[in-house]
């Protein structure tokens, strides 16, 4: 890939994530001299972003190159991958537009990654294009945003800790503190749930069958949690997380322990926490109308047409103000347990250590997904030495274990400190 033109390549750059990308690429490409361009289907709205994204930068972005490319064209999908040594791809749904990008990427030996957080597509790309992306020396990187580097990026944490013993069980708690404005989410990403929703049952159908070697049966599992619960560990009502991070790290566990990386399968299970049983009431009420919605014609209408009745204002067009983006952050709480050594591991005992660490962030969306795209991509620029894979279609977990990423995200503002670590049993 030395010839290509540019190091990155942002696609859908004038799209409501894609333009906070540009911020973190142009700050990237000067400190680190790479070259990038801009892709999308007009070049009135890339110019836009560039200037706009001069603005809130103080960088001079007129210059920088313009990529012509869209989902429905495969030749101009072609001709972007094969100036892009990375395709950073921001255009979602990426049930409808990921997969033409993917393979043009393959074709055209062009690094990808995106920051989907859609089970379906992900595990299907894996299931797809794994073999043709290894053929072809390119790696297919998902779910390098808010999805899902920050539970990967906990599962590194948690897995350097019990190096000399082996890490059993882990549970996160995402929390989200909005500032006196509120918050909000962009419309696609509300758009990417409900089809998610409505598709469900054609993962369950993939995954069976997929005939993947059958992994170990998890030895201590953790109590099961009632689907609504008040956490001792964070002090707030809890209820599933939703987004893709199941999906993702259970696939990061499976990779790890097919290349050696752990011993022992790892239960893991995310969490929403909230802060009142008020709030988690309502949020459990939404989730209820949300799914039941999703599987009829009629109620994906009214979903999509109504974002914000039916989010109570949460979800909406357009999506969050720039304040609201800024006064936004969150906290990731992630509490392992396992064996001290590799000896209690072998003894046939209960585990004996817990260890919490905790991950603040800036707002997830917006802010903390830019940063981990970006990041990801100069990982890959800048450190294939040192990575563990370099082709396939892999997890961020899979991807990154052994290498500088969280270093680069600490001081990028998304951060990691240990809480406690304490014998148990």
């Amino acid at each position: 890939m030395a010839s290509k033109k540019y190091d990155l390549v942002i696609f859908g750059a004038s799209g409501f994530t894609g333009q906070f990308v540009i911020d973190h690429v142009a700050k990237l490409a000067e400190e680190e001299k790479l070259t990038w361009a801009v892709a999308g289907r007009t070049k009135p709205k890339l110019l836009k972003a560039l200037s706009e994204a001069s603005i809130r930068t103080g960088k001079k972005l007129s210059g920088i190159p313009m990529i012509i490319a869209d989902t429905g064209n495969h030749i101009s999908l072609d001709e972007m991958a094969k100036q892009a040594r990375v395709v950073l791809n921001c255009v979602g749904p990426y049930r409808f537009f990921g997969e033409p990008v993917v393979k043009a990427c393959i074709e055209n030996g062009a690094h990808h990654l995106d920051i989907s957080g859609e089970p379906q597509f992900l595990e299907t790309m894996q299931f797809l294009y794994d073999k043709k992306a290894k053929e072809n020396n390119v790696m297919i990187i998902g779910a390098t945003g808010f999805d899902s580097v920050p539970a990967e990026s906990g599962i590194m944490q948690l897995l350097e800790k019990f190096q000399g013993g082996a890490l059993t069980n882990v549970e996160s708690f995402l929390s989200i503190q909005h500032g006196p404005k509120g918050g909000g989410i962009n419309f696609a990403t509300y758009e990417s749930a409900v089809h998610s929703f409505q598709h469900a049952g054609e993962l369950i159908k993939l995954r069976k069958s997929i005939s993947a070697e059958p992994m170990p049966k998890i030895q201590h599992r953790l109590p099961k949690r009632p689907y609504m619960f008040f956490s001792e560990e964070v002090k707030k009502w809890c209820l599933p997380f939703m987004g893709s991070d199941k999906s993702v790290v259970n696939r990061t566990v499976r990779g790890h322990f097919a290349s050696g990386v752990v011993k022992n399968n790892v239960e893991f299970n995310p969490y929403l926490s909230l802060s009142s049983l008020c709030s988690t009431l309502k949020f459990r009420a939404f989730i209820f109308i949300f799914t039941f919605l999703c599987h009829y014609s009629l109620g994906r209408w009214l979903l999509l047409k109504f974002p914000q009745v039916f989010s109570l204002g949460y979800f909406k067009r357009g999506g969050p103000s720039q304040e609201q983006i800024n006064g936004t952050i969150f906290t990731k709480t992630f509490v392992g347990r396992g064996f001290d050594s590799h000896e209690s591991a072998k003894s046939g005992g209960k585990p004996n250590r817990q260890v919490t660490v905790r991950l603040t962030a800036p707002e997830p969306g917006y802010i903390s997904t830019p940063i981990c795209m970006v990041q990801c991509a100069a990982v890959v620029l800048r450190e294939a030495d040192r990575m563990r894979h370099t082709s396939g279609v892999l997890t961020p977990g899979a991807a990154f274990y052994g290498t500088s990423l969280l270093q680069r995200l600490h001081k990028h503002n998304v951060q990691f400190e240990t809480i406690s670590d304490i014998k148990i049993y």
